[in-house]
């Protein structure tokens, strides 16, 4: 039902017709640059020739990956800034800024067991953030999601520069595996496939709508609630595998990237570009709920909304909320209480 405009390889040659003053002019931050999503991340948003100005931040190693970077023949100027006295050179001036910073998840961790962590390490950020750039679109990586996405809200509430059309939680990596899993059982061509998943970004909260799914595509009961499970869960997945050496870093980075560039793309002008996204929403009786969202010049130009549900996707969301609730509460809970 909702195609995906941009892919990464794509979005390059698309923004080729843009005019010369939409081009490269774009000051993007990346927060958390060092680390296992920052660094691939990093590499891949290198190449966006919306990117006039990469700025490199984390509080170990960034001068490295930044001259690393900065010798890659792509016109974007990388800077790198490290520690908390060089964060607001990082962020002053930004159009965007991407959050990955962050404890990555272990075996036997949820993405709430890095809630005490990650949210410290997001409100100060945040708080940068509203100081230095407080007009700049902010992407929030760090998980759990669910709830350091209303920590930033409220953060920037108390700083009175709440934009709820410049906030996004990145739940594209939600996506991308749909679209993978679904290409794969049904021998689909995986650049063709697109299906939506809304909700939140761990666990129940996310919602593959798979019967949205272009091409359309049909599941038996039990085929689609393993594949429902499967979408759920492969943060997991990635987790067990790699054996307590990480999380999914690298299909996130390229998610992240691929958030990033659709953004830019419709700040500078590109119409039609939709991506899901976790933001404030009237959709549900949850304050933030992800959703495809058409975006534009200034952010979310229009939240598209749910669609036509199944009876299984509607029990889905069901399911979801009182969890997701939660999670959000929990997140405003502790940006009150700091």
């Amino acid at each position: 039902m909702f195609s995906r405009i941009f892919k990464p390889t794509t979005v390059c040659v698309a923004v080729r017709s843009f005019s010369s003053s939409s081009r490269a002019n774009k000051k993007v931050a990346v927060l958390g640059a060092s680390g296992g999503i920052g660094q691939p991340m990093s590499l891949l948003l290198k190449e966006s020739p919306l990117i006039s100005h990469l700025s490199l931040y984390d509080i170990v190693h960034t001068p490295g990956v930044a001259a690393d970077l900065s010798h890659i023949e792509t016109p974007a100027k990388v800077t790198g800034h490290k520690g908390p006295e060089e964060l607001g050179d990082a962020l002053t001036g930004c159009d965007v800024v991407v959050i990955p910073a962050g404890v990555p998840r272990k075996p036997g961790m949820t993405r709430q067991d890095l809630f005490n962590t990650n949210a410290s390490i997001v409100q100060t950020l945040a708080e940068a953030s509203a100081t230095h750039c407080p007009k700049a679109m902010i992407c929030i990586i760090a998980n759990p999601v669910n709830s350091t996405v209303p920590i930033t809200a409220e953060v920037f509430k108390k700083a009175g520069v709440f934009d709820p059309k410049r906030l996004f939680g990145v739940t594209t990596l939600d996506i991308v595996r749909a679209n993978t899993f679904i290409a794969q059982a049904k021998g689909l061509d995986v650049s063709k496939t697109s299906c939506p998943v809304i909700g939140g970004h761990s666990g129940i909260t996310i919602v593959p709508l798979v019967s949205q799914c272009t091409p359309k595509v049909s599941f038996g009961d039990e085929e689609l609630a393993k594949l429902t499970k499967r979408i759920q869960e492969a943060g997991t997945e990635v987790v067990q595998a790699k054996a307590g050496a990480g999380s999914a870093t690298l299909s996130m980075a390229f998610a992240g990237a691929r958030f990033t560039f659709s953004l830019l793309a419709a700040m500078s002008g590109k119409e039609g570009v939709v991506e899901c996204g976790f933001v404030e929403s009237d959709i549900t009786e949850a304050k933030y709920f992800s959703t495809p969202l058409l975006l534009g010049p200034n952010g979310l130009e229009r939240n598209l909304g749910m669609g036509e549900l199944s009876d299984f996707e509607k029990k889905l969301v069901e399911e979801a909320l009182p969890e997701l609730k939660a999670n959000i509460k929990a997140g405003e809970d502790f940006a009150a209480a700091n």
